[in-house]
């Protein structure tokens, strides 16, 4: 680790927040859900439709009615194409494609608002999230429009989180500005690398300067949060590079930092292809990377939250996680309560009680769907008592990296070391090796382990023990 220091240019923290063992991540480097939800979204099945949906909602009305929301609106269009995207976007410079697809979008807002209309006074809405795609690409008459058809149907708690993905290289401070007019108080920005042989193999040309603008001028209308977005594993990156990009990032002063591996499928996802393989670092250079990441960021001050995930101590997912009231979703870390999220626009997925429901695909399929008067949704899961106990389980340790047994036992009715007398077993050789630690009243993973909390999770999910399907992952690190 001597090497990495001298080239990162700063001593270690004078306390580790986070153990790095090599040799432990090699060993555990396996393929892995991320976990925004169990079961994940590779269990949802077509027999789950849109009747189903009308169902969940129907007995959310009926029995939930005052309970918060979550609302996800999926804004698929780019202007350029970013070869290592695997979300479901469509590239285009065509601004009607857009304005048609708000249209139908509101139609969805109208018709599951309708559904959910009752006597009771409606749930306010805790959080909002534009995602993509790059939701900016909308011209501001789409996004006007698209915040007031959201704001007519369900209303808005006085302290909601409203949240955007920003491209810096499609915005100015003007946009910025006009993002705040209608009522986004956070905001993600991609930075991804700033190395330019990094930006020029996955075709992202994006200047510091450009990020800046985007970041000071969300500060300067009032944005409570920014989040930016790295990945580390990308073409032409190097140990000596990303180390700049770290301290350019830190720079800006990010209050929180999202740090991805980048997982090369182009089998699954046609815009890697461009990737050319042999321009990827090495297994060993890649981890070096992380490693270096992992020591900047905290030698900054940035807390580790779980995950990709890093914070500022005073952020509130930094205070949420101290305080036990740190939660997961579809999103990722949230400090709000668990609840019902509704989601909207192709591919979007949401939670409605016990049923996780996914929309159509494709921009066809959706149209067709609401022309005939029908949800576009198209697959889901309805989830039984296992699952519940099991979703708990493992959001106790993505969140917690803890989890007391008899709180879970409270909750479910069950005797711990029966229901999971499989997991037991598989948990000891994770205990040899120091990644957790188990007693009659608490599973806790270990410093060593927090890094590869998504193999000790892994444990717990019957589905993926059951179908052998682990290698249809992202891996671990």
């Amino acid at each position: 680790m001597a090497t990495i220091r001298q080239l990162a240019g700063v001593a270690a923290p004078a306390v580790a927040p986070l153990a790095f063992d090599p040799a432990l991540v090699r060993k555990y480097d396996q393929a892995g859900p991320r976990y925004t939800s169990y079961p994940t979204a590779d269990r949802f099945h077509e027999a789950f439709g849109p009747a189903d949906y009308v169902n969940a909602l129907i007995t959310r009305r009926e029995a939930r009615a005052r309970e918060p929301l979550s609302l996800y609106v999926h804004v698929p269009f780019c202007n350029t194409l970013c070869f290592y995207c695997a979300c479901n976007k469509v590239v285009t410079k065509d601004h009607g494609r857009s304005a048609k697809y708000i249209r139908y979008v509101a139609r969805e807002i109208e018709t599951v608002a309708s559904i959910l209309e009752s006597d009771a006074q409606p749930a306010p809405v805790e959080q909002v999230h534009l995602g993509g795609g790059t939701p900016t690409f909308l011209a501001r008459d789409e996004m006007r429009a698209l915040m007031g058809h959201l704001r007519d149907a369900f209303p808005f708690a006085p302290d909601a989180e409203v949240s955007i993905e920003v491209d810096p290289r499609k915005v100015d401070a003007e946009a910025i500005a006009f993002l705040a007019s209608v009522g986004f108080n956070r905001i993600s920005v991609g930075v991804q690398d700033f190395d330019p042989a990094v930006q020029k193999a996955v075709n992202r040309l994006q200047s510091e300067a450009e990020t800046r603008t985007v970041i000071e001028s969300a500060r300067a209308n009032g944005f409570t949060s920014v989040n930016t977005d790295l990945i580390y594993g990308l073409p032409k990156q190097t140990l000596t590079g990303f180390s700049a990009t770290i301290d350019r990032v830190v720079g800006l002063s990010p209050d929180r930092i999202a740090l991805y591996s980048y997982a090369h499928v182009p089998h699954l996802f046609k815009p890697q292809r461009r990737i050319a393989v042999e321009d990827l670092p090495p297994a060993e250079e890649k981890l070096a990377i992380l490693a270096l990441a992992i020591e900047k960021l905290a030698a900054a001050g940035y807390v580790y939250i779980g995950m990709d995930h890093f914070a500022k101590p005073t952020d509130e997912l930094a205070r949420a996680q101290a305080t036990r009231r740190l939660h997961r979703n579809f999103q990722g870390y949230s400090t709000k309560p668990d609840c019902d999220l509704l989601a909207f626009g192709i591919s979007a997925i949401g939670k409605v009680g016990r049923t996780y429901v996914q929309n159509v695909r494709t921009l066809d399929e959706y149209y067709d769907r609401l022309d005939a008067r029908a949800l576009p949704a198209f697959r889901g899961y309805a989830l039984t008592e296992d699952d519940l106990v099991r979703r708990d389980v493992i959001g106790k340790l993505m969140c917690d990296f803890e989890l007391a047994i008899p709180d879970v036992e409270a909750r479910h009715g069950v005797v711990f070391d029966r229901a999971f007398a499989t997991e037991l077993v598989a948990l000891a050789p994770l205990a040899d090796d120091g990644l957790v630690e188990l007693s009659p009243q608490r599973l806790r993973v270990t410093d060593r382990g927090r890094l590869l909390v998504r193999t000790v999770a892994m444990v717990f999910d019957r589905h993926l023990r059951e179908a052998r399907a682990a290698a249809r992952y992202s891996r671990v690190i």
